[in-house]
């Protein structure tokens, strides 16, 4: 808890006009300068202020201002305050979005769904503060007013910084399962194939070999006839 009681020139001035502590044991208990604390008992300063009773609030004990008023050196202490003040408990909810910026809402619906079709609901919602029937309407074209309604980046619009869009952009992206690449044949260099082809190729027999060279005979024969009789003509 802070060193100072509250309301500090309050609690001055009733100590000021209630007890017989020195100007200096007063400054010390409330943090106030003793030249302040010697206007205030010569009606100077803090005119119009009432004064508050620290006993009563609990941060000063009786026995402690007559310690004080016993020894001009000693320095009051402030008691813990008995009172527990309680905290309240911040609420999940929705992105809370300014009136001014609400009906510009369903354009930065239309932008993330455009340009992020990888984020869901949830994390728009939690982008531009909005409902899923909103995010629904603004995807199938059912929002009353889905022909006027234009994209517009929810970070240019101030409904949401770059450093959160980022995140629920990276969040999404590590979220949504990796496309699996085609492992199907691929083609092989014709290099390649040619040398298989001729390793796999069984050789030829002596009847085969035979029949290649006569064919290669009869079309030589063939080609020589058909030189002689252009030369005829």
């Amino acid at each position: 808890m802070s060193n100072a009681p509250l309301m500090p020139k309050a609690t001055a001035v009733w100590l000021v006009d209630n007890t017989a502590l020195s100007f200096d044991q007063v400054a010390d208990f409330t943090k106030m300068h003793p030249l302040e604390v010697r206007a205030i008992a010569d009606g100077d300063a803090a005119q119009g202020i009432k004064g508050m009773d620290p006993i009563s609030t609990g941060q000063l004990t009786r026995e402690e201002i007559e310690k004080g008023e016993k020894d001009p050196n000693y320095r009051l202490k402030l008691q813990e305050s008995k009172v527990v003040l309680p905290t309240a408990a911040k609420k999940k909810g929705p992105r809370y979005t300014p009136v001014s910026r609400r009906h510009e809402r369903p354009s930065a619906i239309l932008w993330l769904v455009r340009n992020h079709p990888e984020l869901k609901d949830a994390q728009i919602m939690r982008l531009v503060g909005t409902t899923k029937t909103t995010i629904a309407s603004v995807r199938d074209r059912t929002h009353w007013n889905a022909s006027t309604l234009t994209p517009m980046d929810p970070v240019t619009l101030g409904l949401c910084t770059q450093i959160e869009l980022d995140f629920e952009v990276q969040r999404a992206a590590k979220e949504k399962p990796a496309k699996q690449e085609y492992g199907g044949v691929t083609l092989l260099p014709a290099a390649e194939t040619t040398r298989r082809e001729a390793e796999h190729e069984a050789p030829l027999s002596a009847k085969e070999q035979d029949d290649m060279n006569v064919d290669a005979v009869f079309a030589k024969l063939k080609t020589l006839g058909h030189d002689k009789k252009s030369d005829e003509e």
